[in-house]
């Protein structure tokens, strides 16, 4: 049996791979793990749960709160809010963890558990693991006073859109901003932020069913938000995923602009006010290396990490720097915030354009990009990628046929049942290329029974 924990969470189909007994067994481990590593401090424990418009959060909201409660804590129910707002209002409550009900970008039969420590920290895996080790445990149940209890937070959004309005110290006065909630958690707050903001505000896809979250929008799916961006003759677009950790663009010419791009954008702008920290940005393997040689053009050093946000936020930590990401969106600020946000984002990338009078297209321009193929190849053991020879010498074959002048990337996905193949090159065609005879040996060698 693999880790249950992922590179976000624990993830997959929900009720029949994150059920509702699997929930309220998580919540009292972790419960019962964080109160070990000393966040109790001996009072009265304190959990925050949130989760985004999925359905199946329902229940699962439910049954986290269920075992919270029966392991002696309380518990602030803040109902749809970002995964972010989640991790805010964990340190705004001073509260000893938080817990968010969300797959992120995933379909949304999936459905995950992400946990926060104090301060609205995401969780180390040795602590990850030691909540997965105590699952199922025999442990002593509180009675009576002891049992936690649960209140409602109706004024919690309200907060989350005083806090990211709070940050910026430039108004978005006149622009015109679409913006693509998918049917998610942000369908609410984001709208709310940029308008306080001032912005003119569009708003897409954000009328949440339970049933259409991440359905042909958002940040994954942005044919909508192009062409409504053209349509109505906006300055920008913006794309958040489900629970709006992610946020990515589009300029006023229908061009989407990736993390790599905002996340130039951001470094350069605080290398010009003297708040990059140590002069470096944090980013992840699957940066593409145009991004690599804009920050290298502009002085910025670039420190990287494997994939996943919780990465970048430990590099971040670890070297003191206030500013990573990755090219999906997960952008990092930690003077302003623990985890990354895509609300905060396009906030702070909007301040950009109305503190210079640029446009999105031009601050993008620093970064010109090699053409890049992504292969997700399913239906294979991605646990056995990094011992077949077959795959290393399929890999070793096309970056020998690059000479230097691209790269390859495979990797088995954190979030989703996967491998990844990446392939940068000079030309489309050849990545394209490269990149399925790897996925084919990948296939072949690697095939489930």
């Amino acid at each position: 049996m693999g880790r249950l924990f992922g590179t976000d969470g624990v993830r997959g189909l929900a009720n029949r791979d994150v059920t509702a007994e699997l929930a309220v067994d998580l919540a009292v481990a972790a419960a019962h793990v964080l109160g070990d590593v000393g966040a109790f401090d001996g009072h009265r424990p304190l959990a925050v749960v949130g989760r985004d418009t999925r359905a199946s959060g329902e229940f699962l909201e439910a049954a986290v709160v269920a075992g919270l409660a029966s392991a002696g804590v309380d518990v602030t129910v803040v109902g749809v809010l970002p995964t972010p707002a989640v991790a805010w209002l964990t340190s705004e409550l001073d509260a000893d963890l938080g817990v968010m009900l969300s797959a992120s970008h995933n379909p949304m039969p999936d459905n995950g558990i992400k946990f926060f420590a104090r301060g609205g920290h995401k969780l180390a895996d040795d602590i990850e693991d030691a909540i997965e080790q105590r699952i199922g445990e025999e442990w002593e149940r509180p009675t009576g006073s002891g049992v936690g209890r649960l209140t409602h937070d109706p004024g919690a959004g309200d907060r989350y859109v005083d806090f990211l309005v709070g940050t910026l110290d430039t108004p978005l006065d006149g622009l015109r901003v679409v913006v693509d909630c998918a049917n998610g958690a942000a369908f609410e707050v984001s709208p709310r932020a940029l308008e306080r903001a001032g912005a003119q505000v569009t708003t897409i896809h954000a009328q949440p069913n339970g049933w259409n979250i991440n359905d042909d929008c958002g940040s994954t799916y942005m044919e909508s938000l192009i062409a409504t961006v053209r349509d109505g003759n906006a300055d920008v677009g913006i794309a958040h995923d489900g629970d709006a950790d992610r946020c990515l663009a589009v300029a006023a010419d229908g061009s989407i602009i990736d993390g790599d791009h905002i996340l130039a954008m951001l470094a350069i702008a605080k290398k010009e006010s003297q708040t990059l920290a140590h002069g470096t940005v944090v980013s992840t393997v699957m940066a593409n290396l145009g991004f690599k040689i804009a920050m290298q053009d502009a002085g910025i050093t670039v420190s990287e990490t494997a994939v996943g946000d919780r990465y970048v936020l430990e590099e971040m930590n670890a070297g003191g720097f206030v500013l990573g990401g990755e090219q999906s969106g997960h952008i990092v600020m930690t003077d302003l915030a623990a985890t990354g946000d895509g609300v905060l984002t396009a906030l702070h990338g909007l301040a950009i354009m109305a503190k210079t009078g640029r446009s999105l297209a031009d601050l993008s321009s620093c970064v010109v990009k090699l053409p890049q193929v992504l292969v997700n190849v399913s239906g294979v053991d991605k646990d056995a990628v990094a011992s077949s020879d077959a795959v290393t010498r399929a890999v070793e074959e096309a970056e020998s046929a690059l000479q230097g002048k691209g790269r390859v990337l495979l990797r088995p996905s954190g979030t989703e049942p996967v491998v990844r193949v990446m392939v940068e090159a000079p030309s489309v065609e050849e990545a394209q290329r490269l990149a399925d005879s790897i996925a084919d040996v990948v296939r072949v060698d690697l095939a489930l029974g």
